[in-house]
């Protein structure tokens, strides 16, 4: 796509990085195909193709407004259009820069920009926790649409405590251990099975997602960079504990630690650590293929149809798909995605669910239809985004695929 940038634009890093993109479009379309609000609201300007016109038409200088801005905003940024695209568009780093450049040019009400303050601000909080406890505790009191925020409390369940020569660091997260702290230590008792101990830096926190993608980029940086200095001393080579992987159990956290490189690689301090960070870090899932073979004679697998929902971060932000069925079905599980759309968004997709609610909620319940097809006696996913937004509209029991393992482990 032939672009001609603005002067203001032509010598910034943005402007550099957004033309490089914009350059590999070829304005083919396929990837309204496969857009989820493409495929709900009709609107080219709500598919893939449209946006990325609206981001070019800022870039040459024309001057953006509220509607640019809303259709920049209901995109769930994920990355479905990133797999079909046969041009290699990196869409997912266009997008960050045009809601930057816009936000920067276009004023929000108040109230949208409270609402995103609270979120970007609250959800990485040291009081998120507390929060969590004191809604769970009135759960039943709550109207639906806080209700389906908050799950039902959860037992962390035991944290294994052998020491084993191999360490990986694990990422404890900001919402993670206050929803559903049984996926940390389930995680954690897998790779002990397997003689592998999970180590927790404890300065380590928010992978920086929250707020990087609700345009607070310079705060959600500044996360990253606390989270290197708190890995550093673990990864850095001859020092000890030293550890082979970083490994994540929220790949909406995967996805975003794997791009630190690429975020941080103007900073002159950071870049080098920040790639090396990325090179390191791997999904719980990518551990599979290994684990398989450590941990069959320590398995009975469960009775029962298991749906497998791949979360985007996964199968499209981090290009990992398969691994997830293959691998537990080689342990005897009986997992299956959808028939019918498993490529599809359920709707989650971080922060999304709370600032555009209608579609989010038509997303979902879609994609539980599907899932519903295979009458599963249990949901798995790998994003404790999408397992919450999952379970708020479903009986059926939607849980991490690792807690489905740890179940089934033998000698705990």
């Amino acid at each position: 796509m032939q672009t001609k940038l603005a002067p203001e634009f032509i010598h910034t890093a943005d402007g550099k990085e957004a033309e490089a993109i914009l350059r590999k479009c070829v304005h083919c379309g396929f990837c309204t195909a496969t857009c989820p609000t493409y495929q709900l609201l009709g609107d080219e300007l709500d598919g893939p193709r449209g946006r990325i016109y609206l981001i070019k038409q800022v870039l040459e200088g024309e001057v953006p407004t509220r509607k640019t801005q809303l259709h920049l905003d209901r995109c769930l940024s994920c990355r479905n259009c990133e797999t079909t695209c046969p041009s290699g568009v990196q869409y997912g780093h266009l997008i960050d820069i045009g809601r930057k450049l816009v936000d920067e040019r276009v004023p929000r009400p108040a109230t949208e920009n409270a609402l995103r303050w609270a979120l970007k601000e609250g959800l990485p909080s040291p009081l998120f926790a507390p929060a969590m406890k004191l809604g769970q505790a009135v759960r039943g009191l709550l109207p639906a649409s806080l209700k389906n925020k908050v799950p039902a409390p959860q037992d962390a369940g035991r944290w294994p405590t052998r020491r084993h020569p191999r360490k990986v660091l694990m990422l404890a997260g900001c919402v993670q251990p206050a929803m559903s702290p049984n996926i940390n230590s389930a995680t954690a008792r897998v790779l002990d099975a397997a003689g592998i101990q999970a180590v927790l830096a404890p300065k380590a926190g928010c992978c920086g997602a929250v707020k990087f993608h609700l345009n607070d980029q310079d705060g959600g940086k500044a996360e990253m960079r606390r989270n290197i200095d708190a890995w550093w001393p673990y990864v850095d080579a001859g020092t000890e504990p030293g550890v082979e992987a970083i490994v994540m159990n929220a790949s909406g956290c995967g996805v975003t630690v794997k791009e630190y490189g690429h975020i941080l690689k103007g900073d002159p301090v950071y870049a080098d650590k920040a790639a090396r960070i990325s090179a390191l870090t791997r999904d719980l899932s990518e551990l599979l293929p290994e684990l398989v073979e450590q941990l069959r004679p320590q398995v009975a697998a469960r009775a029962g149809q298991i749906a497998f929902h791949p979360p985007c971060t996964l199968q499209h932000g981090q290009q990992l798909r398969g691994g997830v069925e293959q691998h537990l079905g080689a342990l005897g599980f009986d997992i299956k995605v959808a028939s019918c759309e498993a490529h599809l968004c359920c709707g989650s997709a971080g922060t999304y669910s709370v600032l555009n609610p209608k579609i989010s909620y038509q997303l979902r319940d879609r994609k539980l239809a599907n899932l519903s097809e295979m009458q599963p006696e249990v949901i798995v996913s790998a994003n404790i985004g999408c397992i919450t937004h999952l379970q708020s509209g479903t009986a059926t029991p939607v849980r991490h695929w690792v807690e489905v393992l740890d179940e089934a482990l033998l000698n705990k």
